[in-house]
């Protein structure tokens, strides 16, 4: 499974951004795609996450603030982003998992939120 990134950039507190992930290759049915973010000497963390049956998890930081979605025809997942925060900064990371336990990762969009 092949993940790739986009929507990362700069923006002032309390904007807006929307990150996309596109995935493709061979995924089973019954998967898991997400965001996870680390910061700078931090560990990565998961912000948000939405299975094939449309439930979803948020960290309880982000939770009122940032939205995922999936689009299951296009095999894309976007985490809209609002009310950014200066400690919202990262490294925003698209994951993949699935019921035979495979995992993977996109190569990182970087968010900057300035004061």
């Amino acid at each position: 499974v092949q993940l790739v990134e986009s929507g990362g950039g700069v923006v002032q507190a309390g904007g807006a951004l929307t990150l996309s992930c596109g995935a493709s290759g061979s995924m089973f049915r019954i998967n898991v795609l997400g965001w996870y973010r680390q910061a700078p000497g931090e560990q990565r963390e998961v912000v948000a996450r939405m299975d094939s049956y449309g439930r979803t998890y948020y960290v309880d930081s982000v939770k009122g603030r940032f939205t995922i979605s999936r689009d299951y025809a296009k095999n894309t997942v976007s985490l809209q982003m609002s009310s950014l925060k200066p400690e919202d900064t990262a490294v925003y990371y698209c994951h993949y998992d699935d019921a035979n336990n495979d995992k993977y990762w996109g190569q990182g969009t970087q968010v900057t939120v300035s004061s």
